[in-house]
């Protein structure tokens, strides 16, 4: 058996070396010389060819950076407020570039959807291809088989009709698919490959659809809930709502949810003594507007799943339960108050606001406006903060005052802001402004018996709930996941074909040639064809020495004692 070097280039191999691949053969240095159709020809070609697909897709990441750097309108219109004020200079030129609201600007979307027509041109005509070669069946073997950069060759005194059945036995064994081709055998594996190739791009297709189709009908709200509270999945119920282009009202899954209690434990000793343990909420929900009801418990990462939607677990924080009484013992106002957290132990703040039914000592109809600061755990002294997340030495701090709050002019206001411009405080003893710090069951007297304000015993939690809703989430997982199998497929699966020959030689004797070609360099081709050449060489083995030409050109390798060669050198 001999080695041959051979120049590695299927150029001059015909059929046999040609279409190793779907892509189509690109020609991108000479533009049509007239005619608009030509130009239109020319400009498809450039759009559907790989590198202007790879440019676009590069592109569209580069686009995506000033949507995650710079504040949008769709995630934060406050942000984006903000970020005017202190850039007066740069803002305008953000405005007409569009980079507040990058997913939703010309620009972005003229890429997204060029890499679409990129993608579906190149996958269309690529498809036919591979199709036609699945039904077509490999070439066959070119004249001058020692030119292929895989090849192999020795003498036996097998027929060469049994050596190509055998030869045919082998390669189908070893799942290539295989015919008789004249003197030869033909055999191609790896496609796969071409497969995997093809996947790939649909599945970036798919990707792209899934993730344009969940900007435009997704929603997005938030709800923040006090043990007790319940919920339906319906606009007027969010505390902030925000969606996609499309997105209609009626799209909303229809569900239900009762906050039953909210867990939060801590670490109470060493480095890491304040951080959470347990973070999670138990409620009960149910589908639908007569769905049976059902008890669940949500956990950060582990939401709820509804359909399309998922209800997850955001926030926490304190709720103290305070009753307002009028000058007469009227309770006037009695509600559990979620005050918002200022830090990781949970000082929080908020508004009490009392905007009906109180009177003062005088029966004047009046409004109260106080302001709370809470501290779970009160470290003594002048601490103004918190020491612990938890709730072991709870105070609640208020500042009250009386007059208009402001919610009668129609003016929308934060819950947990306090207008007082129409507002006058209450005076101690001394005339300053009124403060107390209260523990749980304490009161509060008002100067002039205007009342009193109680720190019930039960302090309650509330829970922050974020309810998203991406109808294509399940689509693009499955289209992430079918790109990255298929190109792992297009990566390490090599498309490769063989030839075995067996024709008699001048003296009688059989002689058989083997070679392989591969779409590139690999060290697989010839050690694959090594192997089979090595299998092919027991059943059909080396004529005797004594069979061989007496010529002085014979090969140095002694054929009795040939051995399928491990490849080509170059």
């Amino acid at each position: 058996m001999s080695k041959t070097t051979t120049d590695t280039s299927p150029e001059g191999l015909g059929a046999a070396g040609s279409q190793l691949s779907t892509a189509p053969q690109e020609d991108l240095s000479t533009p049509p010389s007239l005619g608009v159709i030509g130009w239109a020809r020319w400009f498809w070609r450039q759009l559907t060819s790989m590198r202007v697909a790879l440019l676009l897709l590069l592109l569209l990441s580069l686009g995506a950076i000033p949507g995650s750097l710079i504040p949008q309108t769709g995630a934060d219109a406050n942000k984006v407020d903000d970020f005017r004020k202190a850039h007066s200079t740069l803002a305008p030129v953000y405005d007409k570039l569009g980079l507040f609201h990058v997913y939703s600007s010309v620009w972005f979307s003229a890429i997204y959807i060029l890499l679409f027509v990129s993608l579906i041109g190149c996958i269309v005509p690529r498809t036919w291809q591979f199709v036609g070669q699945l039904r077509g069946r490999p070439p066959g073997a070119p004249k001058r088989l020692d030119r292929l950069p895989a090849y192999t060759t020795w003498r036996t005194t097998a027929d060469p009709e049994q050596v190509r059945e055998r030869a045919l036995a082998l390669l189908k064994k070893r799942r290539f698919r295989a015919h008789l081709v004249g003197d030869a055998v033909a055999a191609e594996k790896g496609y796969v490959r071409e497969l995997g190739n093809l996947v790939f791009h649909i599945a970036l297709i798919v990707l792209l659809t899934a993730f344009a189709s969940g900007q435009m009908f997704k929603s997005d709200g938030t709800k923040l809930m006090v043990e007790g509270d319940g919920f339906s999945n319906a606009l007027p119920m969010y505390d902030d709502f925000k969606s996609g282009s499309m997105f209609q009202a009626d799209d909303l899954v229809p569900f239900s949810f009762d906050l039953k209690s909210f867990t939060g434990t801590y670490e109470m000793t060493g480095p890491n003594r304040g951080t959470p343990r347990t973070f999670q909420a138990s409620i009960a929900y149910s589908e639908g507007a007569y769905g049976k009801q059902r008890s669940t418990t949500v956990k950060v990462n582990e939401p709820l799943k509804i359909g399309d939607s998922k209800v997850y677990l955001v926030s926490h924080g304190y709720a103290p339960v305070i009753t307002v009484r009028d000058g007469t013992g009227k309770v006037v106002y009695r509600d559990a108050v979620p005050l918002l957290p200022l830090d990781g132990n949970v000082t929080s703040q908020g508004v009490i606001k009392v905007m009906d039914g109180y009177r003062d000592a005088q029966g004047t109809k009046e409004q109260l406006g106080i302001r709370a600061f809470f501290l779970p755990t009160y470290g003594g002294g002048a601490s103004v903060l918190s020491q612990f997340p938890a709730l072991l030495n709870p105070v609640l701090n208020l500042e009250p005052y009386h007059g208009d709050l402001g919610v009668d002019a129609g003016i929308s206001q934060s819950v947990y802001q306090l207008d007082q411009r129409h507002l006058k405080g209450y005076k101690d003893a001394k005339g300053a402004q009124l403060r107390d710090n209260l523990k749980p069951g304490q009161t509060m007297t008002l100067p002039n018996g205007a009342g009193t304000v109680t720190f019930e015993k039960n302090i309650k939690e509330w829970a922050g709930f974020e309810i998203v809703q991406e109808p294509g989430g399940g689509w693009a997982l499955g289209g992430a996941l079918a790109a990255i199998f298929g190109l792992a497929a297009s990566l390490f699966i090599q498309r490769r074909r063989v030839w075995v020959r067996a024709v008699p030689g001048p003296d009688g004797v059989t002689v058989v040639e083997m070679a392989g070609l591969g779409r590139s360099e690999s060290a697989k081709v010839p050690e694959e064809l090594a192997d089979l050449a090595g299998t092919l060489y027991d059943s059909a083995p080396g004529a005797p020495e004594s069979a061989a030409p007496d010529d002085d050109t014979n090969d140095d390798t002694d054929a009795s004692r040939a051995v399928p060669a491990e490849g080509a050198e170059k």
